[in-house]
């Protein structure tokens, strides 16, 4: 019997929970030929998080959990959980509901016509603004054009991977995390499942515009060095358009003479040349800081407890564990 692990990372959830648990239940019993492990991510949630998840795997084995030891951020919470997950395959859910539990069964058959990674496509937002949905498109176009891989638009990261995957993601350790576009990375055979998203069926969403942005940086700096090009472009550009006018004040001063130049013209040109200056200097910044964290070599993530044990965190899980296929 194949064995499948819903991984679900959460970070302050106890308003949905149990609705989530009831509803991957649902899908569970309609899939009897499959082992299943419901794999929860608590990452550092400040809420009950955490008791209602215990008390949840008291009344159901299938029911494992990580608790890491602090807040790491989503991004990372799905890697502890890909390190910990012990299926055959691993699907990935958030805990919000906005991505349906009984696109599953769909999932599954995908696979098991020898689909490495089913992922779920948007076709509608429900419960998003225009705004959100406008910068959303804005960015995954303009981040396409600036890769050389091929960034799934209006995915997340409710999809189906096959072990294969799941052990090339885990390959992948930079600290600095877009998995949106690992997933896309590592290749492998992928199929696209359309859903409509429902909006989050309790609590509050976890990621402001200000998280937004940062992730958002985090893929364009991860998977091109497209803006470090187009600095150094402008900087030509400028450079020979400087390099012209220079000449041709020469010139017009040796013929004719010339007064001292106004000052609104001059204070122009260098604000400009200040303002491409510090923003090329913000950009090799973003990829400097990148390789300064790299450099650390830090542990993704520590854990606190699993099942019910305390962790020593004496090397990373994936190491410790050999897979065995089942």
């Amino acid at each position: 019997m194949k064995k499948l692990t819903i991984l679900v990372p959460a970070y302050n959830e106890e308003e949905v929970l149990d609705q989530l648990y009831d509803r991957l239940k649902g899908v569970m019993y309609g899939l009897p030929d499959y082992q299943f492990e419901i794999l929860f991510v608590n990452d550092g949630s400040k809420d009950q998080t955490l008791s209602i998840i215990k008390n949840l795997r008291a009344k159901d084995t299938r029911i494992s959990y990580v608790n890491l030891s602090r807040n790491f951020g989503k991004e990372i919470a799905m890697i502890a959980g890909l390190d910990y997950a012990t299926g055959d395959a691993v699907i990935i859910i958030d805990a919000d509901l906005q991505d349906p539990p009984e696109l599953i069964p769909e999932m599954i058959k995908y696979w098991e016509m020898g689909y490495d990674d089913v992922f779920a496509k948007r076709r509608s937002r429900a419960g998003e603004t225009w705004l959100k949905k406008w910068t959303s498109a804005t960015y995954y176009k303009i981040l396409q054009k600036m890769t050389r891989i091929p960034i799934q638009e209006n995915t997340g990261d409710f999809r189906l991977l096959d072990r294969r995957c799941v052990e090339a993601l885990k390959q992948l350790r930079e600290t600095q995390r877009y998995t949106k576009g690992m997933f896309s990375w590592i290749g492998y055979n992928k199929k696209e499942i359309l859903f409509d998203r429902d909006p989050r069926a309790a609590g509050e969403t976890k990621w402001n515009y200000a998280k937004l942005v940062d992730l958002a940086i985090e893929g364009i700096t991860s998977f091109t060095t497209a803006p470090l090009r187009w600095s150094a472009f402008f900087g030509i550009i400028i450079s020979a358009f400087a390099f012209a006018f220079m000449i041709w004040i020469i010139i017009k001063t040796l013929l004719f003479g010339e007064p001292v130049a106004g000052y609104p013209s001059l204070m122009t040109v260098i604000l400009f040349l200040g303002g491409i200056q510090l923003l090329s200097l913000g950009i090799i910044g973003e990829y400097l800081g990148r390789i300064f964290n790299e450099s650390k070599h830090r542990p993704l993530y520590f854990v606190d407890e699993y099942n019910e044990e305390k962790e020593l965190n004496q090397k990373p899980k994936d190491q410790e564990k050999t897979y065995i296929h089942q």
